[in-house]
């Protein structure tokens, strides 16, 4: 997401923050390349993982990750280091939209992420195969890709974002001090609100309503299965004594609600900071630091190198593959027969559905539905 910057500094960089910056854009784009590459390798060539619908989603999140790291990160790291814009006036318009296009493209990936567990998890399976069909898959993905442009291309290239500030513009896209021209791109108020409120303020209230319902639903799960026991229900673990069971749903809870907690963490903490000051820096006459925007612009590009780490790295079917992929086919990180044990099942009713609750407890089958693993029925 393209920046409202301010005048550059004066002072130049001294070699070891340059040093100790370049670096550190240097891992960022080099683990976001590599990490989204192997997200998208990984789903290429095991038939598993194309099976699960989420992971459509998962593969273009990656490739907007990627692309975020191969055409946004680069140019914006050059003119970071330099202190200056050198591809011209046109490509900085073309740079600015790539950056709106893309981040934002990322962002709606991970809210239909969000939805689609939601669905899968919360709701009957009837209703979740009838809401993720292939055509409504397919829409999903068009409208992360299409929605963007509106916020991007369109408005950027008309020149939407620069009405009433032109002056202002073009006082701060001059340095005096280097005699060269900076990329600046400002935003007037509509723009900061409509474009924010698409990119970030929608899609984040969407995650936090879906992973909340998902998290309850999960505590629910845990409290049938608790009753389900103390009425002296069937269950996989006959010889464990009774405190086991307690434990290994207070553990499985536990991961539950942290990989929750990581996810919408790690999304709040790269992009709120960002969206905020967007919003709130029109309306205190463009005053925050030039310092504080980059900071805040790379702590949501980072958020390209984490999407890899947070829904697939964290899971063990995609590790699997990933250690086929980088151990060269080694056959002992293989996936084992799909057709082995399964452990004995039971149904109860939740809230009007019927869910099928196993033996080692519901909150690992939401577990296993949250991170995409096949489940045994």
């Amino acid at each position: 997401m393209a920046h409202n910057s301010n005048v550059t500094s004066n002072e130049g960089y001294g070699v070891a923050v340059s040093i100790v910056l370049i670096s550190f854009i240097s891992a960022v784009i080099l683990m976001t390349i590599l990490g989204n590459l192997l997200v998208m390798v990984a789903v290429c060539r095991d038939r598993q993982l194309r099976k699960i619908k989420t992971n459509y989603f998962i593969v273009s999140l990656a490739f907007a990750d990627l692309l975020v790291s191969v055409l946004v990160m680069p140019f914006g790291a050059i003119e970071l280091v330099q202190e200056k814009w050198i591809y011209g006036e046109m490509f900085c318009l073309v740079r600015t939209s790539l950056d709106v296009l893309l981040t934002t493209a990322s962002i709606l990936h991970l809210c239909c992420i969000s939805l689609d567990r939601y669905y899968a998890i919360c709701c009957q399976p009837l209703v979740y195969r009838n809401k993720m069909t292939p055509l409504r898959i397919t829409l999903m993905l068009s409208g992360c890709w299409i929605i963007p442009t509106f916020i991007s291309f369109l408005p950027i290239m008309q020149g939407w974002n620069s009405i009433g500030i032109l002056d202002l513009i073009e006082t701060r896209k001059y340095n005096k001090s280097s005699n060269s021209t900076n990329c600046i791109f400002m935003v007037n108020k509509p723009y900061a609100i409509t474009c924010s409120v698409v990119a970030f303020y929608i899609p984040f209230l969407l995650m936090v309503l879906a992973y909340y319902r998902i998290y309850i639903t999960a505590r629910e799960h845990a409290r049938q299965i608790g009753v389900l026991q103390r009425a002296g229900a069937p269950v996989d673990h006959r010889h464990q004594h009774p405190d086991q069971h307690s434990t290994h749903r207070m553990k499985t809870e536990t991961k539950a609600a942290k990989t929750l907690c990581i996810i919408m963490g790690c999304f709040c903490l790269c992009w709120a900071p960002f969206f905020i000051t967007n919003v709130v820096d029109p309306f205190i006459n463009y005053s925050v630091p030039v310092e504080l925007w980059t900071a805040f612009l790379w702590l949501g590009y980072i958020n390209s190198g984490l999407n890899p780490f947070l829904y697939a790295f964290l899971n063990k079917s995609f590790r699997r593959a990933f250690l086929i992929i980088l151990c060269c086919g080694d056959e002992k990180y293989r996936r084992p027969s799909i057709l082995g044990q399964t452990v004995p099942c039971s149904n109860t009713t939740i809230n009007g559905s019927t869910h099928v609750l196993s033996g080692c407890s519901s909150v690992s089958k939401f577990l296993l539905l949250f991170c995409n693993r096949p489940v045994p029925v």
